[in-house]
């Protein structure tokens, strides 16, 4: 048994591993029911699929030039789809996409409802500030 021989095992499992992992991801944007869990499996399966595919593929090639492209693409792969899931849940919660009887903790209600008083808070005290205003102009 050779060293190439074992590399290349190595590389079969990671890469049918990958495909696997990508697969069930796949499924399971279809299959979930609900917003949130659609994103769960878009972002983290897929990543690590794509991940163990990059690692089979690299074991596979050993070339400098392609497994530093690999490197690449999974460090934007990791940099870029939980931030753009992130986007997405979040826009989905705020237009109400999301369900929130299934919500074990949700505190991102408690923020938006503090960031609303706030908001409402300093447009009140704009206005009577401006009722000051208008009031001192009458007087004088």
């Amino acid at each position: 048994m050779t060293w190439d021989l074992v590399l290349d095992v190595i590389a079969g499992v990671c890469l049918l591993g990958g495909s696997f992992l990508a697969f069930a991801a796949g499924l399971g944007v279809v299959r979930f029911p609900d917003l949130l869990a659609r994103m769960h499996t878009a972002t983290k399966p897929q990543v690590l699929g794509l991940m163990l595919m990059m690692l089979g593929l690299g074991i596979r090639l050993r070339t400098g030039e392609i497994i530093w492209m690999l490197v690449l693409v999974a460090v934007f792969q990791l940099l870029t789809s939980p931030v753009a899931a992130h986007m997405v849940s979040r826009a989905g919660y705020r237009t109400g996409k999301v369900r929130r009887d299934v919500l074990e903790v949700d505190e991102l209600t408690d923020d938006l409802e503090a960031a609303r008083a706030e908001i409402v808070a300093e447009a009140m005290d704009e206005e009577v500030a401006a009722e000051r205003e208008a009031g001192e102009g009458r007087k004088g």
